[in-house]
């Protein structure tokens, strides 16, 4: 999918909030964006899918790792303003300099909003030379606490033990595409080890949704699916 028109218009959800509606844009792959009380949020813009000049300026971007369908420095530069906070891990600042690096583990706070880093990684699929596709420590994911509601945003990651501690998640978005993240075994195992109320799969690539469907249908979580390709 190219972006080669400025009319494209992007799936988007709302959520009653503590003090307004909370809005999340699918734009696509494991792009998104988030506005609440004229606060933008963009994850991991790619100018493959958005013209980001037609786009809500940022006020925060969060980068869940270097790979370039998640850091494209045409997308950053688009979309940042004077005060724009990007946030990412320190090999992105390698390749993105005004980037603020954060490492698994750390918070922050922007205002009213909570960010929490956590682990993103492999630990099962690897590339033919053996090193996982997302070796520890060098992805990001994020726990964004916007006032009543929390979001998980997992990045390119497993179903890794991590997943166990958080808590009280609203709504998370989860990959679901191999050879690089998770099989549709581990994205149920991931949803049970969460608990979120609405799981988002996302960066799914050619994953059989019906299937994924089926294996959580007992699930108390609610599956939604968008255009997450």
């Amino acid at each position: 999918m190219n972006a080669e028109s400025s009319n494209i218009v992007f799936e988007k959800d709302s959520f009653q909030n503590k003090n307004g509606m909370l809005y999340i844009s699918f734009i696509g792959h494991g792009t998104l964006m988030i506005e609440y009380n004229n606060k933008v949020i963009h994850i991991d813009p790619w100018s493959k899918l958005a013209d980001y000049k037609q786009l809500s300026k940022a006020d925060i971007v969060l980068i869940t790792h270097h790979h370039p369908d998640h850091l494209d420095a045409t997308a950053l530069n688009e979309i940042k303003k004077t005060n724009t906070v990007i946030v990412g891990t320190s090999k992105c600042k390698e390749s993105f300099s005004e980037l603020m690096p954060v490492k698994n583990g750390e918070s922050a706070q922007f205002g009213e909003i909570y960010l929490y880093v956590v682990p993103a990684y492999n630990i099962i699929h690897q590339r033919p030379d053996h090193t996982p596709y997302h070796p520890k420590g060098e992805g990001n994911g994020y726990v964004l606490d916007i006032d009543s509601i929390r979001i998980y945003i997992a990045g390119d990651t497993e179903n890794i033990p991590e997943m166990k501690s958080l808590k009280k998640i609203d709504i998370a978005f989860l990959p679901c595409n191999l050879p690089y993240t998770m099989t549709i075994d581990m994205f149920a195992n991931a949803v049970n080890m969460i608990k979120p109320r609405i799981v988002y799969p996302y960066h799914y690539g050619e994953t059989n949704l019906n299937e994924l469907i089926e294996k959580l249908k007992t699930s108390e979580t609610e599956v939604q699916i968008r255009k997450m390709k």
